[in-house]
């Protein structure tokens, strides 16, 4: 990493050291993990139930898995020939640009600033920092998707994680992560960077749950950049309770007919703080960005469901829905959609809605032979059948079935 990196992240966190906020001194990297496994077959049960929980199937089919447990990678395994699986730290090594290698020094902190904020510059100035690297080369394809999971085992741990995701022209590339935390590990911070290129006509669909815990700060910073024809459908799916999580994931749509899609589905429980959204920068001549967002709010939780688009290229269209239940008095939704016009020619649009269930629709389901509870918990599981018809048939499939376990897991 070049010095220009870290003195413009340590220039930032000077600035703002004393701002208020997560004082990240209050964790601590932990000692590194020495336990390695070299297939799935020698993940505890414990570990396992744990991934579970996120979505990580381990007798599913799967073209590569990489696991880390705090700041030290557990397991790494690939499994196609043309897309590679690699941790962060082995990949700089790997492609530095030598013998007409790739050189990853031309992505790292190319989508997401160092100095974006304080946890971004944390990421950039520790040298711990792993992550995983996913490389699919010019028109390769994944059979089965790629998994990983993010595992925060310690109490007091700060998780640093960057990762580099690269799809190459043509390539296609599925995607499974997901990020959790062990019962014991009681105020825990994760940083994660993660950096997406996606090269003209690629595809790359992620899917992404999280489970963490009531004394969980969860700080994700994402970018993504799409060239020509490019495609991204993304799904970000968390039902658990969290102390507080901010994420806001930009997208640079910058070749002409690329295209995003992103969907986020939240279940808001206990005194949960979560500020969520993303910001869609349509540049390309005929790009197009969809930002969906299903929240449901209980308990005393707090959501902020925010969406941006900035329209600039010609012929652009983008459209932002947010539609959220509140299911207590206590709780708290807030809205906020943001649309900016550059250009005359441009189509943006968007809606939002925030209610509690309808009584009628209570009743009438009640006229039909269901118990109070039981045609409550029909409606809230209609709210919650998200459009999965971007992805792939099997991610669809795959991805359905994780937000019914997830659900049915964490709503009962």
């Amino acid at each position: 990493m070049g010095e220009d990196v870290k003195q413009r992240a340590q220039k930032l966190l000077d600035a703002v050291k004393d701002d208020g906020t997560i004082n990240l001194d209050d964790y601590n990297l932990g000692n590194g993990n020495d336990t390695t496994y070299s297939n799935e077959k020698e993940i505890p049960q414990e570990l396992r139930d744990s991934m579970d929980k996120v979505g990580i199937d381990l007798d599913q089919e799967k073209d590569g898995i990489y696991l880390q447990s705090g700041n030290s990678p557990d397991l790494c395994v690939s499994k196609v020939e043309g897309v590679e699986l690699l941790p962060i730290k082995d990949a700089i090594k790997k492609y530095d640009g030598t013998d007409g290698k790739l050189d990853l020094k031309d992505y790292l902190w190319k989508a997401v600033a160092p100095d974006k904020d304080k946890y971004t510059a944390e990421a950039a100035i520790q040298e711990i920092t792993q992550g995983y690297f996913i490389y699919a080369r010019k028109g390769q394809k994944t059979v089965f998707p790629l998994q990983s999971c993010l595992f925060i085992d310690l109490p007091g741990l700060k998780q640093v994680v960057h990762n580099i995701i690269i799809a190459e022209e043509g390539s296609e590339l599925d995607i499974i992560t997901g990020c959790t935390v062990h019962k014991t590990a009681k105020k825990a911070l994760h940083l994660g960077v993660s950096e997406f290129y996606v090269q003209k006509d690629a595809r790359v669909s992620f899917t992404m749950v999280h489970n963490w815990s009531d004394s969980t700060n969860v700080r994700p910073r994402t970018g993504i950049v799409l060239e020509e024809n490019a495609k991204f459908s993304n799904f970000y799916v968390v039902m658990s309770a969290v102390k507080d999580l901010q994420t806001n994931p930009f997208i640079q749509l910058k070749g002409k007919n690329s295209s995003y899609y992103g969907q986020t589905l939240i279940y808001a429980k206990g005194d949960s703080l979560f500020d969520t959204g993303a910001t869609a920068h349509l540049i390309g001549e005929g790009s197009k960005a969809e930002i969906i967002s299903r929240v449901l709010a209980v308990d005393h939780s707090h959501v902020i469901a925010r969406g941006k688009i900035i329209g600039d290229g010609p012929d652009v269209t983008g459209h932002i829905d947010c539609s959220a239940l509140i299911l207590s008095s206590n709780s708290r939704v807030d809205s906020i959609p943001e649309i900016q016009a550059h250009n005359p020619n441009v189509t943006l649009t968007h809606e939002a809605s925030v209610g509690k269930i309808s009584q009628e629709h209570i009743e009438y389901l009640m006229s039909r032979g269901l118990a109070e509870e039981e045609a409550v918990n029909l409606i809230v599981s209609g709210f919650l059948d998200v459009d999965t018809s971007p992805l792939p048939p099997s991610l669809a499939k795959e991805t359905e079935k994780i937000i019914d376990l997830v659900s049915k897991s964490e709503m009962g």
